[in-house]
C-alpha cells in the first residue's frame, strides 16, 4: 500500500498544475475549483490500480480530470444555487494583475462554450498535440482540427461582442 501511495503522490505532484488548470476552466469560484480538484484526486486514486499504461500518464490524467469536471458540471446545472458574494474585488485595476485579467477574460469566454468544446480548447491551450487531444477525447485527429477551427471562430465572435 505504501508504494501505491508514494506513486500517487509523485503523480499528483508532477501533474497538479494540469489538474488545477482543468478544474479552473470549469469554474471561476475558488471553493468550487478546490472541490473539483479534490474530486479529481479521489477519482485518480480509485482508478490508479486500473491504469494499464497504454496511454501516457498525462493523457490519462486529462481524461479523468475532464470526465470529473464535465460530470460535476452537468450535475451542478441541474441544481440551482445561490452564490456567495464578497466585498473584495480581486479584479481591481493594477499592473500586477493585468495578465490575470486577460486570462480571466479568456476563461469567461471559454466558459460560454459547450463542455466538450471547452475541454478541447483547454487541451489545445495546454499545447497538447492534435493526436493526443484526439486520444483523450475519443475522436479523430481530423475532427480535432475541425472543432478547433470552429471553436476559435466562436471565440473571435465573442471578442466582438
Amino acid at each position: 500500500m505504501k508504494n501505491q501511495e508514494r506513486e500517487f503522490e509523485e503523480i499528483v505532484r508532477a501533474n497538479r498544475s494540469t489538474i488545477y488548470t482543468v478544474c479552473y476552466m470549469f469554474s471561476n469560484d475558488q471553493d468550487e475549483v478546490a472541490d473539483l480538484f479534490q474530486e479529481v484526486l479521489i477519482n485518480l486514486w480509485k482508478s490508479l490500480p486500473s491504469f494499464e499504461g497504454r496511454s501516457n500518464i498525462r493523457s490519462w490524467i486529462y481524461r479523468v480530470s475532464l470526465n470529473v469536471c464535465i460530470s460535476l458540471s452537468r450535475k451542478k446545472q441541474r441544481h440551482e444555487t445561490m452564490p456567495l458574494t464578497m466585498d473584495i474585488n480581486p479584479y481591481e485595476e493594477t499592473e500586477t494583475n493585468q495578465n490575470f485579467k486577460q486570462m480571466d477574460m479568456l476563461r469567461r469566454r471559454i466558459a460560454k462554450l459547450g463542455q466538450y468544446d471547452r475541454a478541447i480548447i483547454l487541451l489545445w491551450l495546454e499545447n497538447i498535440s492534435y493526436e493526443e487531444i484526439a486520444a483523450i477525447m475519443g475522436i479523430t485527429v481530423k475532427n480535432v482540427s475541425i472543432r478547433l477551427y470552429r471553436i476559435k471562430e466562436e471565440l473571435k465572435k465573442m471578442s466582438n461582442d
